[in-house]
């Protein structure tokens, strides 16, 4: 047998259209560049994926959750540099009319910015375009109602910084986390939904004394990236990016990228960040608000500085996908090649954890199975499925990565026992249905 691995994007695309993973937003229209809808199964995926990233930061006893509105005031976007800074520079080609981010474009020969399309260096002086969504609230559209979707799910939790430490009487250090939507006027969006407009960020902002930052960085860095190794991404595939002096953020004292081999090549994941104690200064300068902690041991007052965890859900999706996915092809008796898809995700991720199968359409069969599944279903998320062969049911649970395949046939009715087939090996075991629920608690488990 010969295992590869997923080559390109497009292979993935076809997929998960194919299985309701993901469809093209408002497809029926033409589709809306970069703008991507979860069907009913990339729906559960990406909530298994909210979930675990979730647990991983909440069941610590220093971090607290939070759900901040998408609809901020403005000024919050002032104080963050947002509306004066978040911007790219665009340079539109005046023979080929493309329009580009500046630092997108190649070079000629004599040093010259050059168009990436056609080459050419006539080009626009570059402007720059602000990344923010603009909308209106009131009745009236004027500059006075005007709000901003948020491009960052950060600010919302560092406004309401002393509403979490007073209300949860929380001692520095501790984090606050959030998983929420997120929105950007990118100009070059694309790659399935590596880069869209439209996302979901999950993002912790850990409080830390001045002067611990450093350690809490390192920390954090070895922190997350052991979540990734627990989750089952190949450690060949993740590596870290430290940022250089061109590449730090304004507000960042140090920042290092956990970047993923995606078929596009390596891209960043995730963002771990030393914030220092900008926002909240700058929230407390804008505000006129203290938003100072009072160490109680040390009798004193300070801003404290933030180490920060962003995470993209719909990049770690996307990674996830990338990194379960596996083409099987064997050689036949015949000579022809007989190619198996399997999606391999750890069963926290799976949509579908098993799926109850009879093997023919009898009534007998019908009933026993039904049964089946709902001896399961209250603790798992379960399929039951009837249409077509036993094979071909098989190999679409292999591709939407259900672990394990639960055959009710006719010995059934007479042994009260059941198939079941693993999905990554394909072997089977004979269960009796009383044992049933321990044994599928115990091999899932065992993934």
């Amino acid at each position: 047998m010969i295992e590869r691995d997923l080559e390109d994007l497009p292979t993935l695309v076809s997929l998960c259209k194919r299985r309701g993973f993901i469809f093209q937003s408002s497809e029926i229209y033409g589709g809306l560049n970069s703008c991507w809808d979860y069907g009913p199964l990339g729906a559960q995926f990406k909530f298994n994926v909210k979930m675990s990233w979730w647990k991983e930061m909440t069941r610590r006893q220093d971090i607290v959750g939070l759900d901040a509105a998408i609809l901020m005031h403005p000024t919050v976007w002032k104080a963050s540099g947002h509306v004066d800074g978040f911007s790219d520079p665009l340079v539109d080609c005046t023979d080929c009319k493309t329009r580009f981010r500046e630092d997108h474009g190649g070079q000629s020969k004599d040093g010259k910015l050059a168009c990436p399309n056609c080459k050419s260096t006539n080009l626009t002086e570059p402007r720059n375009f602000n990344l923010m969504f603009e909308t209106y609230m009131g009745p009236v559209k004027d500059d006075a109602g005007i709000v901003y979707l948020r491009p960052e799910t950060a600010q919302g939790i560092f406004v309401n910084f002393l509403n979490v430490q007073t209300s949860m009487r929380k001692k520095l250090p501790f984090g606050i986390a959030q998983i929420g939507k997120s929105f950007r006027n990118e100009i070059t969006p694309g790659n399935f939904t590596f880069r869209t407009r439209e996302f979901e960020q999950m993002e912790m902002q850990f409080f830390v004394k001045p002067g611990m930052d450093d350690e809490w960085f390192e920390n954090w860095k070895k922190t997350r990236m052991s979540y990734y190794d627990r989750i089952g991404l190949r450690q060949e595939k993740l590596r870290f990016h430290p940022h250089g002096e061109g590449e730090l953020a304004h507000y960042a004292k140090a920042a290092f990228d956990v970047e993923y081999n995606f078929p596009i090549g390596w891209q960043e994941l995730e963002g771990i960040h030393n914030r220092t104690d900008f926002d909240l200064s700058q929230h407390q300068e804008f505000s006129g608000k203290k938003l100072e902690y009072f160490d109680e041991a040390a009798k004193e007052k300070f801003l404290p500085y933030v180490i920060e965890t962003a995470v993209g859900c719909d990049r770690l999706c996307l990674a996830v996908l990338c990194d379960s996915y596996r083409e099987e092809v064997r050689q036949l008796e015949n000579g022809k090649e007989d190619t198996r898809v399997v999606l391999r995700f750890k069963p926290e991720f799976a949509p579908i954890k098993a799926a109850v199968l009879p093997l023919s359409k009898k009534p007998q069969l019908q009933e026993l199975s039904a049964k089946v599944r709902d001896s399961l279903i209250d603790q798992w998320d379960v399929e039951y499925d009837e249409a077509g062969s036993i094979g071909k049911r098989y190999r679409r649970q292999d591709e939407v990565g259900t672990p394990l395949c639960i055959t009710v046939d006719f010995d059934s009715l007479e042994d009260n026992a059941v198939t079941v087939r693993h999905r990554d090996t394909m072997e089977q075991d004979r269960v009796n249905l009383d044992q049933l629920r321990g044994y599928v608690a115990e091999k899932l488990a065992q993934f």
